[in-house]
């Protein structure tokens, strides 16, 4: 399941975020704007992250993707860095807790319907995997820093505390 926009306005000239969420088997992937419009996220197997990374980048304006610190994530860094194109930048952001903010974002992004709207939130079920959704909420997390630059052409991680 994933989300996208009108590819037409995908190289819109505003610069994008890559959000990655690592993991061994599946990770979380997601596409969002300065302006925090989400043009695409994917729950995607880990043995296609590369080429899907390297298409999201021939796609959108992606200046800079942000991943997670925890699971495999110095794996995937040293994986990214040999394969994706030299001027996206990586940024590591904290993701402890991001997998509970990401349950609750669910919900923001796909309101329940019918008579599920009626149940409390902790007691609605999600029946899909969620990392494309801490994929987004990485990249809020990375807006919501002070004094945060996006776009700069440096090949190089900053990893947040």
């Amino acid at each position: 399941m994933f989300y996208s926009a009108d590819p037409s306005q995908a190289k819109s000239g505003q610069p994008m975020i890559l959000g990655f969420d690592p993991g061994r088997d599946k990770c979380g992937v997601a596409v969002m704007g300065v302006d925090r419009r989400i043009h695409w996220h994917q729950v995607i197997r880990a043995t296609e992250v590369i080429n899907s990374v390297n298409a999201l980048c021939e796609t959108y304006a992606i200046s800079l993707l942000v991943i997670g610190n925890q699971t495999t994530s110095e794996e995937w860094v040293q994986r990214l860095l040999s394969a994706i194109p030299p001027n996206l930048r990586i940024t590591k952001i904290d993701e402890r807790y991001s997998t509970l903010e990401a349950r609750s974002r669910y919900w923001q992004i796909f309101p329940p319907q019918g008579l599920a709207r009626f149940i409390p939130q902790e007691l609605r079920s999600i029946r899909r995997p969620i990392d494309d959704i801490v994929a987004i909420v990485l990249i809020e997390r990375y807006l919501d820093l002070p004094g945060v630059a996006v776009g700069s052409d440096e090949r190089t991680h900053r990893i947040n505390p």
